[in-house]
């Protein structure tokens, strides 16, 4: 970490529990970020926060050393709580809740914490199994997390801390009546300490904060650094035809060690990974529909450095902590003048430097004035050379393996399922 993204606030004097300060300890942090040294204090010392923070800030560390500090040093016998959970924190994505997940297993080592996730696509008789276990510290997407508390798996009445990570997603993404059902069914605000966290405070997450909050104290961190200053940000006007050709031509000349590539539909992501495979790119490609495992697989050789080239929709671009990436590519443009912000946030995290190339075609050009309206300035222009293009070689599209090979015992049956018991079948059922 670069001392400009750190305070001169040190861990050490915040006056923490002993096991807790072995965690911070073992991650290697010693000062606090901004925005844990703006919020520690006060969450702290019992009060309610609203934080708006750019992504890769710190603001897990900071919500999670207020949480177990809580539980650590409550006056609440926790036996009382039972196998219940005396904190939970929700999160929109999927991703996001196991990246929370694993800081806290690391920060909460030496705690005796009791912590577990929940999250929908995936291990659903584990995650049932864990929390019949019981824990104390439940990490969740809404989804999942009411499903589990519908069946009576956990009841929320023991709730010392809530925490509400990325707020204004859970708005875009359709999550908040799900949020409150939950926040009904804890302990009073005043009973708990809330935290929320969102890129933006919004008039409307502002209103759930006070809404569901014991008056909470509203902290912003680098308002006016829309992106990362660390991002060193360019624009190509292309046609459709070059987009291929140039994003070849640019991967040959940087050999980027780390790259994200974004694009703003599957069938995009698909055509861009069969031309990188085609033209020897290793390279995986991340969607919503890719099933879980895969999905925590292609990460982790991501993040070992394994796979250097990551094509992902919008699903990836909030929420994955993963250090040195080198290279953003907007293969397309996002509609959204926020998702340029989160995209590009993906590299230069925590100091470091990073670059984010975008292109702007044809079909995606009309999204440039509102983004750069967004990030207050103008990105600069490079020129399309036709130095820089390649001719690429055929894409390698993955090979679709027929479905009769899924279940063998019963080739015959499925060469052509009547439709109406296909859609009836009880999941799960072979």
């Amino acid at each position: 970490m670069s001392d400009h993204h750190l305070s001169n606030i040190l861990f050490s004097s915040l006056n923490l529990p002993e096991k807790l300060s072995q965690g911070i300890e073992k991650t290697g942090f010693s000062q606090c970020t901004p925005i844990q040294a703006e919020t520690l204090p006060l969450a702290l010392a019992g009060s309610d926060i609203a934080g708006q923070a750019q992504t890769g800030t710190g603001k897990t560390a900071a919500f999670l050393i207020a949480l177990m500090n809580r539980l650590l040093t409550s006056s609440i016998d926790p036996a009382v709580a039972g196998t219940n959970p005396r904190a939970m924190v929700l999160a929109p994505t999927r991703e996001l809740a196991l990246q929370i997940h694993k800081d806290a297993l690391a920060l909460g080592e030496a705690t005796g914490l009791k912590i577990g996730v929940v999250y929908g696509g995936a291990g659903y008789d584990t995650q049932k199994e864990v929390l019949r276990e019981g824990l104390d510290i439940l990490i969740g997407t809404p989804g999942r997390t009411i499903d589990f508390f519908k069946q009576n798996l956990f009841n929320l009445k023991s709730i010392e801390v809530m925490v509400l990570d990325e707020a204004d997603r859970m708005f875009d993404l359709g999550f908040i009546k799900d949020i409150r059902f939950l926040l009904r069914r804890m302990p009073s605000p005043e009973l708990r300490l809330n935290l929320l966290f969102s890129a933006t405070l919004s008039f409307r997450v502002t209103e759930l904060a006070y809404e569901h909050m014991n008056n909470p104290a509203l902290v912003k961190i680098e308002t006016e650094k829309v992106t990362a200053d660390k991002v060193e940000q360019s624009i190509y006007y292309t046609s459709n035809e070059e987009k291929i050709p140039l994003l070849l031509g640019l991967l040959k000349q940087l050999d980027p060690v780390r790259t994200i590539i974004f694009v703003n539909t599957k069938d995009a992501g698909n055509k861009v990974n069969a031309f990188l495979s085609g033209n020897g790119f290793n390279a995986g490609t991340l969607s919503g529909d890719v099933p879980q495992k895969k999905r925590i697989s292609l990460l982790k050789c991501f993040q070992e450095g394994e796979l250097p080239i990551l094509v992902a929709t919008d699903v990836a671009a909030r929420g994955l902590h993963i250090s040195d990436v080198s290279h953003v590519f907007n293969y397309d443009l996002p509609q959204d003048a926020e998702d340029y912000v989160h995209r590009i946030g993906r590299t230069a995290r925590a100091g470091n430097s990073g670059v984010a190339i975008s292109f702007a075609c044809e079909a995606s050009a009309f999204a440039l004035p509102d983004i750069e309206a967004y990030v207050g300035h103008k990105i600069p222009t490079e020129r399309v050379t036709t130095e820089l293009l390649v001719a690429p070689e055929p894409p390698i599209y993955p090979k679709k393996s027929p479905k009769v090979h899924r279940n063998h015992k019963s080739n015959n049956s499925q060469r052509r399922p009547p439709r109406r018991s296909h859609s009836k079948a009880a999941p799960g059922g072979s």
